[in-house]
């Protein structure tokens, strides 16, 4: 497979790739450990194969919700349907908009499922809900997987993890909007928003923010670095129910001038 977007770069090494003196034909797309990667590394056949399975299985358990209270319903949605939604995400984050948004209007039908009431049974005393702890978005859940792998990238020093390693940001100026830290790294920049969806590059300028927010970060082991990312990342997608946290946190980062 010729990885490029250039309609010119197939043809000009057709039948120059040989095996045995076999000459190897071409592909538009070939499966790595249950990813679909194409030629032109958008991910569109893979989004749209687990969209269809996991759809699948949403419908599946639209078939048993009758006989499932919330709690069930919730249980079977997060062991049998989202991983799909889920594997390998930090390889395709960068796909479209558009695909990610299909991923998640398939969370949010099975959403409508455990929400749905439960079949009224006559009361003796009043049957009341169990309060059902409520579903992160995916994106919530992709960037907090992004954020752990990049602390044992950059903090732990994961060996087989060393490429994802970035180079430490010098710090010049720092204020009350833009807060830096020690442990800033240089985010890659670049024009083509495909390149700043990719994992190094989302993550390198979610990386920046989290860590100027949460301090000690060199001390954390990976699971404290998921409870903080969680948490720091519910506020940053709702900061108008967290003003208080937010700037609690900011209080805690010692700020420079010049």
């Amino acid at each position: 497979m010729v990885v490029s977007r250039s309609p010119a770069a197939g043809p000009a090494v057709e039948g120059r790739l040989r095996f045995g003196g076999v000459p190897l034909p071409l592909q538009e797309a070939v499966k790595v450990l249950g990813v679909e990667v194409d030629r032109e590394l958008r991910f569109d056949g893979h989004i749209k194969h687990i969209a269809k399975n996991a759809s699948h299985r949403v419908s599946a358990l639209r078939r048993v919700a009758s006989f499932l209270d919330r709690r069930g319903k919730l249980l079977l949605y997060k062991a049998q349907i989202r991983p799909y939604l889920e594997y390998a995400a930090l390889s395709w984050m960068s796909c479209a908009a558009s695909h990610t948004r299909r991923l998640d209007s398939i969370q949010r039908r099975a959403k409508r499922l455990v929400d749905a009431a439960d079949p009224p049974d006559p009361p003796d005393p009043p049957a009341l809900f169990e309060p059902v702890s409520p579903l992160d978005s995916l994106e919530h859940r992709r960037d907090v997987a992004a954020l752990v792998v990049f602390h044992k990238a950059q903090v732990q020093g994961v060996p087989h993890l060393a490429g994802l390693r970035q180079p430490p940001r010098v710090a010049t100026r720092s204020t009350i909007t833009v807060l830096t830290s020690g442990d800033a790294v240089e985010a890659p920049r670049s024009r083509a928003s495909q390149h700043q969806r990719t994992f190094v590059g989302r993550v390198s300028r979610k990386w920046n923010i989290f860590t100027a927010a949460v301090p000690h970060i060199q001390e954390m082991n990976t699971q404290s670095v998921k409870l903080a990312a969680n948490r720091w990342r519910a506020v940053e997608a709702h900061p108008a129910e967290a003003s208080d946290t937010v700037t609690l946190v900011t209080a805690t980062v010692p700020q420079q001038t010049l």
